[in-house]
């Protein structure tokens, strides 16, 4: 008991240490991955043109290369390739 004790004083140092902003990140981070946020996502070519506007709420996965998008929404996965997308949180 005294080991989770100790445990559970060194994180919230650690996180006191760390400063607040990092602490709401990381703390939205875990809300996004667990329940999603309410955001909306809209979808342009790469001459500008907006192809289609996403709302809902989602978490967002992106690849290392930036070139493929990936959520899921209303029980359906989305998966955009090759576009300009931009994800704002409403």
């Amino acid at each position: 008991m005294k080991k989770f004790i100790v445990t559970i004083a060194v994180l919230l140092l650690v996180a006191v240490i760390t400063g607040c902003e990092s602490w709401n990140r990381m703390t939205k981070d875990f809300d996004s991955a667990h329940n999603g946020l309410e955001r909306t996502a809209t979808v342009y070519d790469q001459n500008g043109n907006k192809i289609k506007t996403y709302k809902g709420k989602f978490d967002v996965e992106i690849n290392d290369y930036g070139n493929k998008v990936k959520f899921d929404l209303n029980g359906k996965r989305i998966m955009i390739n090759n576009a300009v997308v931009i994800v704002e949180e409403n």
